[in-house]
C-alpha cells in the first residue's frame, strides 16, 4: 500500500507558475509509474501527466503539453508536477495517483490550483 500527499497548490495569476509535489510512503514507490490528475468544479477528473516508474517516458495531456513537466525523484520518494504559462482554464483540485496495468489507486486527498485572470 501506498500513501500519496500532495502538496504546492495555491493562487496564481494568469501566465505564472506552480510546482506541486507528491510524496508517497512505502518502499515500493519506485516500482509504480505516477500520473497527476486534475478536476474542476462540475467537471470529471481528467488526466494531466503521468512518467513510467524509471522516469525515461513521460505523457501528457494535450492541453498542458509544453506547459507542464512531470518528473520523479525515486530517492525522495516523489514526483513532481512543473506548470508554466497557467491559464484560468488550469483552475482545478489537482490529483496524484499511483499505476500498475491500466489500473489507477492510491490516490491522494489533491491539493487546490487557482489561477486568476
Amino acid at each position: 500500500q501506498v500513501q500519496l500527499v500532495e502538496s504546492g497548490g495555491g493562487l496564481v495569476q494568469a501566465g505564472g507558475s506552480l510546482r506541486l509535489s507528491c510524496a508517497a510512503s512505502g518502499r515500493t514507490f519506485s516500482s509504480y509509474a505516477m500520473g497527476w490528475f486534475r478536476q474542476a468544479p462540475g467537471k470529471e477528473r481528467e488526466f494531466v501527466a503521468s512518467i513510467t516508474w524509471s522516469g525515461g517516458s513521460t505523457s501528457y495531456a494535450d492541453s498542458v503539453k509544453g506547459r507542464f513537466t512531470i518528473s520523479r525523484d525515486n530517492a525522495k520518494n516523489t514526483v513532481y508536477l512543473q506548470m508554466n504559462s497557467l491559464k484560468p482554464e488550469d483552475t482545478a483540485v489537482y490529483y496524484c495517483a499511483t499505476q500498475r496495468g491500466s489500473r489507477w489507486s492510491n490516490w491522494g486527498q489533491g491539493t487546490q490550483v487557482t489561477v486568476s485572470s
